[in-house]
């Protein structure tokens, strides 16, 4: 959803947005741990392909649309999005205040906190009892999170509080997020037994092993699910199918690849898993649009993407 403000009217999401124009620098990263600020150009068409990790981003200005599988997730500025688990997507940039440029914030999820805060808030309160539900959600920040996110920003000009206070605003995120809208996506990432617990499991094998032959059998037995369970589940959180993700991620890392050694299209395809140079070439042209070394040519020969939320 693309949210546009009140023309005139100063408030937290003109003060995140001057923010991040002050402090963003290329690589995302910033002193503070797990906060990362991004200032991008609208104005390339080429998409961005991506992996992305558990994270939350408040955009302040500017918009983007995720693909993930079927599936179509737009936010813009005063809108975040939660994303719970390491997904391929590809992003498109929208220009939705026509600035030219997309500034947002981004806050690095860690399980571990989320499931220490609902231990802490309300022990046993929530279970495995709800529906699978998918990893990327997005929706209108509330006043509370953008009022907190721009105190977080504020830290940036004060590095000697931030030690000390980071941590704890960083838990009045986490906790304006389980406490509003988007709280079903949030807690299947920290309570133990939520379906999104049990498919992460297969989601990493697949991550570190992607060139591997896979078998869902043994993905299911990971997930401590039956075979029917674990495609059902991996979907509803993915939106892909477990060989749809497998080859998104295969084919993402190809492309890293071919930068670096151009001339080796057939060795490359073999390195991420593809013993037919002809069915690496087709899946690669049907994804990026283009056959490998065309396509290996042109990243070559553009500036560099920066790094983006």
């Amino acid at each position: 959803m693309i949210s546009w403000g009140v023309p005139g009217r100063a408030g937290p999401l003109d003060e995140i947005r001057d923010r991040i124009a002050a402090h963003a620098r290329p690589g995302l990263q910033t002193p503070i741990d797990g906060l990362l600020l991004s200032k991008t150009a609208t104005t390339p068409a080429a998409p961005e392909y991506s992996l992305t990790e558990p994270l939350l981003v408040v955009m302040a200005e500017g918009g983007k649309r995720l693909l993930l599988g079927d599936q179509i997730y737009e936010y813009g500025a005063g809108d975040c999005l939660v994303v719970t688990a390491n997904l391929p997507v590809t992003g498109h940039w929208i220009d939705a205040d026509r600035s030219g440029q997309a500034l947002g914030m981004g806050v690095v999820l860690r399980p571990a906190a989320i499931a220490a805060l609902l231990l802490q808030v309300s022990p046993g309160r929530w279970s495995r009892g709800t529906p699978a539900v998918p990893a990327i959600a997005t929706g209108k920040a509330s006043p509370e999170l953008l009022d907190v996110a721009a105190r977080m920003l504020r830290l940036l000009d004060h590095p000697a509080d931030a030690a000390v206070l980071a941590p704890l605003i960083t838990q009045e995120i986490l906790w304006r997020l389980l406490a509003g809208p988007l709280g079903d996506t949030m807690r299947q990432i920290g309570l133990a037994d939520s379906d999104l617990t049990h498919v992460s499991h297969a989601i990493a094998w697949i991550r570190d092993n992607y060139a591997q032959p896979m078998r869902i059998d043994d993905l299911a037995r990971l997930s401590g699910m039956s075979a029917s369970a674990f495609h059902r589940h991996f979907r509803a959180v993915t939106a892909v199918s477990p060989l749809q993700f497998q080859k998104r991620i295969r084919l993402q890392h190809a492309r890293s690849l071919l930068v670096a050694h151009p001339g080796d299209i057939a060795g490359v395809g073999h390195q991420v898993g593809y013993d037919s140079p002809s069915q690496f070439n087709r899946e690669y042209r049907r994804l990026f649009g283009a056959p490998p070394g065309q396509d290996a040519e042109r990243l070559r020969t553009d500036a560099p993407m920066a790094a983006s939320l």
